[in-house]
């Protein structure tokens, strides 16, 4: 009885399952992170527009994450690098993947700034005013003193 039980309450348990409840230490394949990094890079040098989430508009870094995840990955994540920060699962520095999300302190506000992870302790981000989309490391004391943490977004494989 005790095993029907638990069954049952596995089957269910699986049901209520979203998209979300992918285990932090999986990575995506490397097929859809190649992907989803390519289509990242082949963005460099759009111009910073706050409040952007188009390369005609100009992006600022949450409408890039969200821009490249819904073209690349056909997942939408809200336009808001806190709210972002809330979304798939916490991943620590040194288990970092290509196309994971890194999240940086930059306006005195934790989470207030997101880019995708490229590997190779490098991101790629929209800045900030007057910039252009670019690639940076992650080991300049800069980034390394306003670093948040890093969230995986279940993809749809």
């Amino acid at each position: 009885m005790k095993l029907l039980m638990l069954l049952f309450a596995l089957l269910l348990g699986a049901c209520a399952s979203t998209s979300d409840n992918l285990p932090s230490h999986q990575a995506y394949s490397p097929p859809t992170a190649r992907k989803l990094t390519a289509y990242a890079r082949s963005l460099i040098g759009t111009p910073y527009k706050y409040g952007g989430y188009s390369p005609k508009a100009g992006f600022d870094c949450s409408g890039f994450v969200d821009y490249v995840f819904r073209h690349s990955a056909r997942v939408s994540l809200p336009h808001n690098s806190r709210l972002i920060s809330r979304h798939g699962f916490s991943v620590k520095s040194g288990q970092l993947r290509e196309g994971d999300l890194v999240f940086y302190d930059t306006n005195h506000s934790a989470y207030s700034h997101v880019g995708i992870y490229l590997g190779n302790h490098r991101f790629i981000h929209a800045p900030s005013s007057g910039g252009r989309v670019r690639t940076e490391d992650m080991r300049k004391t800069y980034w390394k003193r306003h670093y948040n943490g890093a969230r995986r977004i279940a993809l749809r494989e």
